[in-house]
C-alpha cells in the first residue's frame, strides 16, 4: 500500500480520507502576494485516540509559532519567518528560502476536546495533539422474557 500522494488528484493511493470533502478555512488576510511561506505544509492524522497536525517549520523557535483554538472548533497556526538582515558588505548570489507570515486554520470534528489540545516544538517541528471524545456505547439492558 502506498502512502506517497499521488500528482493526479492528491490522494493516498489504498487510504481512505474521512476529511476528503472537509471544509479547510482559508484568510484573505495572508495573501499569496504577503509570502510564499503562507502556504506552509501540515499533515493531519487520526488515530483512535487524537486529531495529529504535523508541520515543518525549520530554523524557528517555538516562540515564533502560534497555535490558537477558536470557540466553533477551528485550529489556527500562524507565524512568522523574518527575512535575513542585509549587510551592505555581502553580496547575494541567490535567495531561495522563504520569509513572511504565515497562518492556516482547520475546522475540527465534533468530538474533540478543546480544552485538552497540546502541542509541542523539537528541532523545527510543531506537532499539535487534539485529543477525541471517547463514542460511548448505548447502555443496554437485558430485559428477562416470561413464560
Amino acid at each position: 500500500m502506498s502512502i506517497i500522494p499521488s500528482f493526479f488528484g492528491g490522494q493516498r493511493s489504498g487510504v481512505f480520507d474521512p476529511f476528503k470533502d472537509f471544509p479547510f478555512l482559508s484568510c484573505p488576510e495572508f495573501s499569496r502576494e504577503n509570502s510564499e511561506f503562507v502556504n506552509a505544509r501540515i499533515d493531519w492524522k487520526e488515530t483512535p485516540e487524537a486529531h495529529v497536525f504535523k508541520a515543518d517549520f525549520p530554523g524557528l523557535k517555538k516562540e515564533e509559532v502560534k497555535v490558537e483554538i477558536e470557540e466553533d472548533r477551528v485550529l489556527q497556526i500562524s507565524g512568522e519567518r523574518s527575512v535575513e538582515k542585509e549587510d551592505k558588505n555581502d553580496t547575494w548570489h541567490r535567495v531561495e528560502r522563504s520569509s513572511g507570515k504565515f497562518m492556516r486554520r482547520f475546522r475540527l470534528p465534533e468530538n474533540v476536546k478543546m480544552d485538552e489540545v497540546k502541542a509541542s516544538m523539537e528541532n523545527g517541528v510543531l506537532t499539535v495533539t487534539v485529543p477525541k471524545e471517547e463514542v460511548k456505547k448505548p447502555d443496554v439492558k437485558t430485559i428477562e422474557i416470561s413464560g
